[in-house]
């Protein structure tokens, strides 16, 4: 059977705030305790994976990333940052345990991928 997985995406005022690549990142760089290897961890750039730290620390009523001074000083999450993870992880655990059943039902229904033919 065809295998479906839900993915869960927060959406604040109509606009994407956070799904699971924001969530990925800040469990990298809580494992790592480092920006720059928590973005390498996921193939991108520091500055990419900077920006999209500065943006969630922007969107919340507290920071979830403390940074230390200067360069290589490292990160961490915050509180906040390490409640925002656990509550979306606990989020996606319950919606997809409650949708299994028509996921099930929906795989039933979803045409395979065709091979692509010799030329």
């Amino acid at each position: 059977m065809t295998e479906l997985r839900l993915t869960l995406r927060v959406d604040v005022d109509g606009h994407p705030a956070l799904g699971h690549g924001k969530i990925r990142l800040l469990e990298h760089l809580e494992e790592t305790g480092s920006i720059s290897a928590a973005g390498r961890a996921m193939g991108m750039s520091y500055r990419r994976a900077w920006l999209l730290i500065d943006a969630l620390n922007k969107q919340f009523t507290a920071p979830l990333v403390a940074t230390k001074p200067g360069g290589g000083g490292g990160a961490h999450l915050t509180e906040a940052g390490q409640t925002v993870v656990r509550c979306y992880r606990a989020a996606e655990k319950e919606a997809a345990n409650g949708a299994k059943a028509p996921l099930e039902e929906l795989a039933a229904l979803v045409c395979r991928p065709q091979k692509a033919s010799p030329s």
